[in-house]
């Protein structure tokens, strides 16, 4: 199989060596093209002898490395394969920018979830960015996160479960909010995910400070930021509450959304979908109690028995 690069402006397939185009190169592919040159000579290879090993052209993979080729994915994964790395560390991300790093990838390469989980709160102790909630015999946070998808049940059920615990009930949505003066959509319509990711990240390290006991209600999609996620499982006793999709959609269109309501099939089909892309992450939670099962009251009690036997207070 022969693979080709595509040629950017200013490229003639019949020339031996790159030209440079007229205009600036893109940026994205002269690093590319650095880091190609970089893992070859790493690994001892001529330009012809990696051309030959990945089966593209020595010209492609000239112009490849001097940032003026624009390849295609399968390319790069030829190209990996012959320099034996991985795509992601062709591509460059943070943990191929040095050795040290490259190093720990093939320590943790292959290893299991529990191995992983294991590797992740001991860094988060030695970094004294926060490991384990409850490690080396600690008792619980009797700061009680709640998390999930929306429809879930985490305001009527926490806030239940603060007034029965005595600890201030904390919704960081409404938090959130307040630190961007308006409101979570116009937050995402007007600056972006990554704005509101930041304010996610005040309004929890705020709560986290100012209460040292609480029952927090998490927004669904907290589990999508890593960073955010990790402050959470390393400071709060966690819950994920669970609920069938027909039941999320239920208490959404109950709180006065009827949104999901204009295309009601394919708003179910992205529900699942949600659900099913962020179960794993929503698994981390030390505690999963499903608000399906039973009628609310009965869920409340269980929950209030689950989180005061793990915070070791009277039944």
């Amino acid at each position: 199989m022969s693979s080709t690069i595509m040629q950017a402006p200013g490229f003639s397939p019949g020339e031996d060596a790159p030209i440079e185009a007229d205009e600036a190169k893109n940026p994205f592919l002269v690093a590319l093209g650095e880091r190609t040159r970089a893992l070859r000579s790493r690994r001892g290879m001529t330009r012809k002898a990696l051309a030959a090993a990945a089966d593209v052209s020595e010209r492609h993979l000239a112009n490849l490395e001097y940032g003026v080729g624009n390849a295609s994915i399968l390319v790069l994964l030829d190209v990996a394969r012959a320099l034996q790395c991985s795509l992601a560390e062709l591509l460059g991300d943070v943990t191929t920018t040095s050795p040290e790093w490259l190093m720990l990838r093939e320590l943790l390469e292959n290893r299991d979830e529990a191995t992983l989980h294991r590797v992740r709160v001991a860094v988060g102790e030695l970094l004294g960015t926060g490991g384990a909630n409850a490690s080396h015999g600690r008792q619980r946070s009797p700061q009680v996160a709640l998390i999930g998808l929306r429809g879930a049940g985490k305001s009527t059920l926490g806030a239940m479960l603060a007034e029965d615990l005595g600890f201030p009930f904390v919704e960081l949505s409404r938090e959130i909010e307040k630190f961007a003066g308006c409101s979570i959509n116009e937050i995402q319509g007007l600056y972006g995910q990554s704005a509101y990711r930041r304010y996610e990240r005040r309004a929890l390290e705020e709560a986290i400070q100012i209460y040292p006991e609480a029952v927090i209600a998490t927004p669904g999609g907290i589990v999508s930021d890593p960073a955010n996620f990790n402050l959470l499982l390393a400071h709060c006793t966690t819950v994920w509450l669970q609920a069938e999709p027909e039941d999320h959609m239920k208490r959404v269109v109950a709180q006065g959304d009827m949104r999901p309501m204009a295309a009601s099939r394919e708003a179910m089909e992205d529900l699942k979908s949600i659900l099913a892309g962020r179960a794993a992450f929503y698994s981390k939670a030390e505690f999963q109690l499903n608000t399906s099962a039973q009628p609310v009251d009965a869920t409340f009690q269980a929950l209030r028995s689950l989180v005061r036997e793990a915070l070791e207070l009277p039944a």
